[in-house]
């Protein structure tokens, strides 16, 4: 099968969040499983596209707005990422640094809808006159939801109405809502179909592509459980397709996210050599962060943001400290701004109890998963999850709230097999408890090192998901007119 994902994220050439690690792994497996996957990304301005080579492939042009916009495309080769990599240029798009915001000013980038809506309809012309047509497009979140419906309506597009097209919903939070008249934008279709772009008397892009893709997944089981109840506003149609409908955990990239071989840590380990190699990580860490290593250390790492339950921990922190808890935390990561403010005063507070870098690190995230006890993930919402896979691939013990992927893939330690640290309601009572449930492990020293070992075991790999997506892939290819 010839599988192209057209996306808003890819690792490394971009990334925002878990979006952008899964597009940057599940076509490498693909690949590796015997396809051909591809991906499809807009050129931005990051570091890493910058400075990696490309081949020009393609120029052409295509309609915006009833203007003829210009494109081109260019080619990162397989060998270096494991897949083909194309890059959607269109000037004045995306020839800026930030993917989704400006980092100078960190709000969003005004012209969102104008470059979103533009990369979709290049990306589609450029497949649209290439010899070899996909088998399969699969796009990711709103920012590619249209593809499914230009795909199906557009005249300009009608080699791929048989084509299968498959939606991830990796976030259903975001939408991609706009005003009514901007399908005007889009290239030509019947307008007595007006409605399938609609919803609430918007044009929503997450909604366009829930009616007219082939297949709709999210990235866990327990994730579109929670969608078909509350979807921002989408539950009611979701439940209306529920038939094409289905949740697919995500896996890791094992090759990048191994300790034995992890280039970005202070010391690399096995299971066999985890003893030494935690300690010795865990003291490099520490020393970075002021706080010290004889404690049980805990470690929160992403978007400091009330969906990630980040807004939690300077309440957890403070009464930890108020409590005597013999505890130590970190925190990586950036987002509300008035957040920010809170923990740098909490780090003036707490002296040697917390500390944090306000940034995005990727090396030091690398550090942490290895050199943490304890991972805390108190999320609100938590569509799948990877944080939570990669801590356990270093052996470090998830703390996690029972909602979406997390559910699905941390069993608390109390039950049969069980290996992680679970509370069901968000609430600073159940989140503190938490913690005091891993210190408790922690002075256990036999189960403690028990536990690291076994979750180090735990294969998270994207083998077994990948062999879903493919079962997937075929059957939808068997249904082809």
């Amino acid at each position: 099968m010839n599988i192209t994902h057209i996306s808003a994220e890819c690792y490394p050439a971009a990334k925002a969040g878990g979006l952008g690690d899964v597009v940057g792994a599940l076509p490498k497996y693909l690949n590796k499983a015997g396809d051909e996957a591809m991906v499809v990304l807009p050129y931005y301005q990051t570091d890493w596209l910058k400075e990696i080579d490309t081949d020009f492939i393609y120029e052409g042009t295509f309609p915006f707005d009833g203007k003829s916009l210009s494109f081109s495309v260019c080619r990162v080769e397989k060998k270096v990422l494991g897949f083909e990599l194309y890059l959607i240029s269109i000037p004045g798009r995306f020839d800026r640094p930030g993917i989704y915001i400006d980092p100078w000013s960190g709000h969003p980038y005004w012209d969102e809808m104008e470059r979103f809506f533009s990369f979709q309809i290049a990306a589609l012309e450029w497949l649209n006159n290439r010899q070899n047509k996909p088998d399969i497009i699969h796009c990711h979140d709103h920012h590619t939801a249209l593809v499914p419906f230009m795909m199906k309506e557009c005249f300009r597009f009608d080699e791929f109405k048989e084509i299968p097209s498959v939606l991830t919903i990796h976030n259903g939070e975001y939408q991609g809502k706009y005003p009514a008249d901007v399908y005007r934008t889009l290239p030509a279709f019947n307008l007595e179909n007006l409605g399938i772009l609609e919803w609430d008397k918007q044009v929503n892009c997450l909604a366009a592509g829930i009616k007219t893709a082939w297949k709709v997944t999210t990235v866990s089981e327990g994730y579109m459980q929670e969608l078909l109840d509350d979807c921002n506003g989408l539950e009611h149609l979701l439940r209306q397709e529920e038939q094409k409908t289905a949740g697919i955990v995500n896996g890791i990239d094992v090759d990048v996210w191994n300790p034995k071989t992890d280039p970005l840590l202070e010391k690399n380990f096995t299971v066999r050599s985890i003893v030494k190699g935690k300690d010795l990580n865990k003291h490099a860490l520490c020393d970075q962060f002021s706080v010290p290593a004889d404690r049980p250390l805990f470690a929160f790492i992403g978007r400091l943001v009330r969906e990630k339950g980040a807004d939690m921990i300077p309440d957890l922190i403070t009464t930890c400290h108020n409590r005597g808890i013999e505890a130590s935390f970190i925190v990586l990561g950036t987002g509300d701004p008035a957040l920010h403010d809170i923990l740098r005063k909490l780090v003036d507070t707490h002296v040697g109890y917390f500390d944090s870098r306000l940034e995005y690190n990727e090396k030091l995230a690398h550090q942490i998963y290895a050199g943490s006890d304890f991972l805390m993930m108190p999320s609100r919402v938590e569509p799948c999850g990877l944080n939570q896979f990669y801590a356990m691939r270093y052996g470090t013990i998830p703390v996690v709230r029972k909602t979406g992927g997390l559910a699905d893939t941390v069993i608390d330690i109390s039950e049969p097999n069980g290996y992680g640290i679970v509370f069901k309601n968000f609430n600073l009572e159940e989140f503190v408890e938490s913690v005091e449930r891993g210190v408790d492990v922690f002075n256990q020293k036999e189960l403690f090192e028990k536990n690291r070992k076994e979750i180090m075991k735990l294969d998270f790999s994207w083998n077994r998901s990948t062999e879903k997506y493919i079962e997937l892939y075929k059957s939808l290819i068997s249904k082809q007119i």
